[in-house]
């Protein structure tokens, strides 16, 4: 228990130890000896909008509502102040002893974020409380308590429900994918009968020959090599290491690809490797960080120190080590770059096509690459709740835009000593960060990124938003998707298909289906490595994250993930009439963007800002749309900046390419070229001055010239 009561307590020490159990990991009246030690406590704000429950032995809960957090702190306060009054109750020495821990940690939020709230217009953004309208966006998350017998029943039944009817739905999504499939099959079928090779429409089938013939020549050299090696002595296999020229990437695995789900075995294949840091939130999920390196140039870390800190977001004062920053065989450090994941994807996504591979490209290129991968993913993992708690799937896209993502970026600046790194994200990675950055979310993130390169920015919805399935989702209300869908993991059969199937049949299913589902094709993908792309989807996510974009209430009914449908309907009209005189000039005359020489004056920007979602801690920003991207509307994006909505987003970079589709712009054959070269540009161009001189220069980014911030110029 919290307390230890001499006697019988007073209403206000009664309302604390009551309220308190329900927010706790475990019920009071159980005999599990965890008991007393994973009690509530005390709320704790990471932001005004995100608090989580703080138990006697140091531990998390997430997502408890505001209402009852505000509820818990009041109480042990008057809880506390009882107690100074010389009345009976004292509280509990391990709550002391919590505060006391917590005490050398008082930056553990953003710049030394504090936990109160404050009603006043006038209190700093970290204490304020945001303005209502960001409701019908982020709605309040249920509340689950212990796991007493009636919500383990409740919690039984959401299982069978959602077991039957969620596997009902994905029966009825495959068989659609699959009679979907008949007429472009009878159509392949009917261009063969007729001698016509159907293969030769595709953009890029010279360039698929060639690269299907590299991988034969390449697997047919390596079982060579592997047999030469076993009829070798280890003396003669040494000595002939010894006479062989030093490459700089040797490849350690090799031959036919065993299609696995393992970023590690393929980054093997190409003369890199990976090791996998695991990292905790701030409210308590533990969740997997994978670093590429050159086995030549980097000594991995220890388990020991590969594994889970303490729940600390940007210690200033105290990094948990610095073995990335040893220099690499070119004498100077690589610059961080972190990249994040697509919905339903994990970062294993970025690692699948060989050298095009946009994470080993940006390694060879010269920087220090980091994968991070959002909660749950493929196993799923909390610092004190188990799969079968419904606290543990009690999330959405907010809870990984603002505690995934800083716990992440936190992590990799920590192991590389570094103040700032590059934000490459795909998709869903995007709404993370857009949503983390907004100035009513947790916008000191901003501070230590340089540069955020933003691949198919979900931030409007596409047409696609309207199929017939997902405007079945959006018409059922909360409770019958709860009832279908369970408030657990969204679907977890998928995952089982994934352990069941052999990888040559999942992958052809996995796209046959996707593709159903999000109406693109590979045709400009890599046909031969196009099972490999989907062993690594789906991963585990919450019931409650995929009501948030496909339910009644948020991103499929407002149609953007930061502004309402009342609100994006004004601004269409704003579009159309181009505002007032001063606006209307400031657009026929081609003002330019602020991330241009020719600024649009003060009155200007205050004009056009009023409804601004990001303030001057906006990282700069560079974006790749697809043009025939239907999923999301990356144009609609680009327009808000080009009319000056967000005065403090500097643009370094854009680019519209017509003929991309959702994931063209990571795995189409041509996506080095198109999106890859300029990545490895645009983060070279702005990394930090005083970080330029440590760090190595990319390949063929030496003759580029440092991008010149407006943002200072204003300043």
């Amino acid at each position: 228990m919290v307390t230890k009561l001499a006697e019988q307590p007073s209403e206000s020490v009664a309302q604390y130890e009551q309220h308190a159990a329900n927010l706790s990991l475990l019920p009071q009246d159980s005999d599990d000896p965890r008991v007393d030690a994973t009690t509530a406590v005390k709320a704790k704000f990471i932001t005004p909008r995100d608090p989580v429950i703080e138990t006697a032995d140091g531990g998390r809960l997430p997502a408890v509502p505001i209402a009852e957090a505000e509820k818990l702190n009041r109480l042990k306060d008057e809880a506390e102040q009882e107690g100074s009054r010389g009345g009976n109750y004292v509280v509990a020495q391990k709550a002391k002893a919590l505060e006391a821990r917590q005490d050398s940690n008082e930056g553990a939020s953003l710049d030394g974020q504090m936990s109160g709230q404050s009603t006043s217009a006038d209190a700093p953004l970290r204490t304020a409380i945001p303005p209502s309208r960001t409701h019908p966006l982020f709605p309040q998350l249920p509340l689950y308590g212990p796991p007493t017998s009636l919500r383990n029943m409740q919690s039984l039944g959401f299982r069978l429900s959602s077991a039957v009817l969620s596997l009902a739905f994905l029966g009825a999504i495959v068989l659609g994918s699959l009679f979907t499939s008949i007429s472009p099959l009878l159509k392949h079928i009917g261009l063969c009968l007729r001698g016509i090779d159907p293969t030769k429409r595709r953009p890029f089938h010279k360039q698929e020959i060639q690269a299907r013939r590299a991988r034969e020549d390449v697997a047919r050299a390596w079982e060579r090599y592997k047999k030469q090696r076993n009829s070798l002595s280890r003396t003669e296999d040494d000595d002939e290491r010894a006479a062989e020229p030093d490459k700089e990437f040797e490849p350690t695995e090799g031959g036919k690809d065993p299609l696995v789900c393992d970023a590690s075995y393929y980054a093997r294949r190409v003369g890199l490797d990976c090791e996998e840091f695991k990292v905790q939130t701030e409210d308590g999920f533990i969740i997997q960080l994978w670093h590429v390196f050159n086995p030549k140039e980097y000594t991995p870390s220890s388990p020991s120190h590969r594994d889970q800190k303490q729940p600390i977001v940007f210690p200033f004062s105290d990094y948990y080590g610095t073995n990335s920053m040893q220099p690499s065989s070119h004498g100077k450090h690589r610059y961080p770059v972190l990249l994040i994941h697509g919905l339903l994807q994990s970062a294993g996504a970025y690692c699948t096509n060989d050298d095009s591979s946009l994470a080993f490209y940006l390694y060879k290129s010269g920087y220090d690459v980091w994968l991070g991968n959002n909660r749950c993913g493929f196993s799923p993992e909390h610092q004190t709740l188990n799969y079968a708690d419904p606290r543990t799937w009690n999330w959405n896209i907010r809870q990984m835009g603002v505690m995934d993502l800083p716990a992440l970026v936190s992590r990799v600046l920590s192991e590389t000593g570094f103040e700032k790194l590059a934000l490459v994200a795909h998709s869903q990675g995007t709404t993370e960060a857009f949503i983390a950055l907004a100035k009513e979310q947790r916008p000191d993130l901003g501070k230590r990124i340089s540069v955020f390169c933003a691949l198919a920015p979900a931030v409007y919805a596409g047409p696609l938003i309207g199929k017939m399935y997902f405007k079945f989702m959006r018409v059922i209300s909360p409770a019958m998707f709860r009832i279908i869908f369970g408030i657990h993991a969204f679907i977890p059969f998928m995952m089982a298909m994934h352990a069941w199937l052999p990888g040559k049949i999942y992958g052809a299913l996995g796209y046959r289906v996707f593709s159903f589902l999000f109406n693109w094709s590979d045709d400009r993908w890599d046909r031969g490595l196009r099972d490999r792309m989907f062993q690594f989807a789906p991963v585990y996510v919450s019931a409650e994250s995929m009501r948030w974009w496909l339910g009644r209430e948020c991103f499929a009914t407002q149609k953007c993930i930061l502004a309402t449908r009342e609100e994006g309907r004004k601004e269409e009209e704003e579009d159309e009439d181009e505002g007032n005189e001063e606006g209307r000039r400031y657009y026929e005359e081609g003002a330019s963007h602020p991330s241009e020489e020719s600024e649009p004056s003060k009155d200007i920007r205050a004009w056009s800002g009023r409804n601004a979602w990001y303030d001057e801690q906006m990282p700069p920003l560079a974006l790749w749309v697809g043009g025939s991207d239907e999923l999301v509307d990356g144009r609609r994006l680009l327009r808000r900046f080009e009319r000056g909505r967000e005065p403090n987003v500097r643009i370094v970079h854009q680019k519209i390419i017509e003929e991309y589709e959702h994931l063209d712009v990571i795995w189409a054959m041509d996506c080095i070229d198109q999106v890859g070269k300029e990545i490895r540009e645009v983060i070279w161009r702005t990394v930090p001055t005083e970080m330029r001189y440590i760090c190595r220069t990319p390949r063929d980014c030496e003759s580029l010239d440092q991008w010149e911030d407006p943002g200072q110029k204003r300043s």
